[in-house]
């Protein structure tokens, strides 16, 4: 039996690449004779640089950009080919700002890394964003590629309000992805303030402030670019980026093409999946629905081992998903944190004993 192993990232407890080789363990204790093939997931998120280096080789240039608050921080550009790969969350990631001024946060760095990838000759650029600690619609990031305006681009929000003119920089001549599963626009009641602003650190009575300003960065570049799909992406970055004419993709598709995931599921009997909290915010272009419709369009079954589940048997149904399987209800949630490696062994091991036709044999 070929089983297809793609689980991304448990947050908090383990990378793709350890979740994986745990599924693996855990299956081979119960079905030695099973073929498993092993593709660590990401989408354009934290880690969608490292499982990327780590899947297609290539160059990874090490640097220092600007963080969201001014201070130095550790970066990294990809180059493979005439490609380059940036994660937006290492210059502006939420970890870098523990939730806090958030107001100030700029996306300059996120520039610089942008420039970097120039720098080293691509002609694409793949930029990932997800997780990201800053809602200044990206005008730090335009800021550092030479965007001028008649108020601080680079300061944040508090920086950027009472903004009325900006002048674009250069074309930057490089192809543009932008690897994003949000398909929200820049500002409004679906926009990035309201939506993801109080995860970021934003208190509710400043967010009518807050999205007022990127609308005023909105009628100062594009109005019709702030309504498109992704605009309101990693808090805006989506949005400077499509203003210099970036092309905007699923970061899971992205990824899944890179690694020959719809080949690999139609090669495999049985595909299983996973992340660390498997709920309906999973249904929002998160790894385990992609890999589930990868695995639906071959005809394939396919499982979700997850650290919590909490979809109903109609969800899993309608998303393509035959089961899901929660290591807090099969060890107990303090376990499952605290030995979520071993825990996750046990449970692969166990959903084996219904799955593999080599143990039923």
């Amino acid at each position: 039996m070929r089983v297809l192993i793609a689980p991304d990232k448990y947050a908090g407890t383990l990378s793709a690449s350890q979740a994986a080789a745990a599924i693996a363990e855990g299956w081979r204790r119960t079905a030695p004779r099973d073929e498993l093939s092993l593709v660590p997931m990401a989408d354009g998120g934290p880690g969608f640089l490292a499982l990327l280096h780590e899947s297609l080789g290539g160059d990874l240039r090490q640097l220092e950009v600007s963080g969201p608050h001014g201070e130095p921080v550790a970066a990294q550009v990809l180059v493979e080919g005439g490609t380059a790969y940036v994660e937006s969350a290492q210059a502006a990631g939420l970890h870098l700002t523990g939730g806090k001024g958030v107001e100030q946060a700029t996306s300059y760095g996120v520039g610089q890394l942008i420039l970097a990838a120039r720098e080293a000759g691509a002609s694409k650029v793949v930029v990932g964003l997800g997780g990201s600690g800053t809602s200044d619609g990206g005008a730090g990031l335009l800021a550092a590629l030479g965007a001028t305006a008649d108020r601080p681009l680079d300061a944040g929000l508090v920086g950027l309000e009472g903004v009325t003119e900006v002048t674009l920089p250069e074309p930057l001549g490089l192809e543009i992805v932008i690897a994003s599963d949000v398909d929200n626009p820049l500002t409004g009641l679906f926009g990035a303030i309201k939506v993801y602003g109080e995860q970021k650190g934003l208190m509710e009575e400043a967010m009518p402030r807050w999205d007022g300003v990127l609308q005023d960065l909105a009628a100062a570049t594009s109005r019709k670019t702030a309504t498109e799909k992704g605009a309101g992406a990693a808090g805006g970055m989506g949005f400077a980026l499509l203003l210099l004419g970036g092309t905007r993709r699923p970061g899971f598709e992205v990824v899944a093409d890179l690694l020959g995931l719809p080949e690999l599921a139609s090669w495999a009997d049985l595909v299983i999946t996973g992340e660390g909290s498997f709920d309906p915010q999973s249904t929002a272009g998160k790894v385990p629905v992609g890999v589930a419709r990868l695995a639906e369009q071959s005809l394939r079954p396919c499982i979700v081992l997850a650290g919590k589940a909490s979809m109903s048997g109609r969800e899993l149904r309608t998303l393509g998903i035959d089961a899901a399987y929660s290591l807090v209800d099969s060890v107990g949630e303090e376990r499952a944190l605290a030995e979520a490696y071993d825990s996750l062994v046990q449970v692969a091991a166990r959903v084996a004993r219904t799955w593999s036709a080599d143990h039923r044999e």
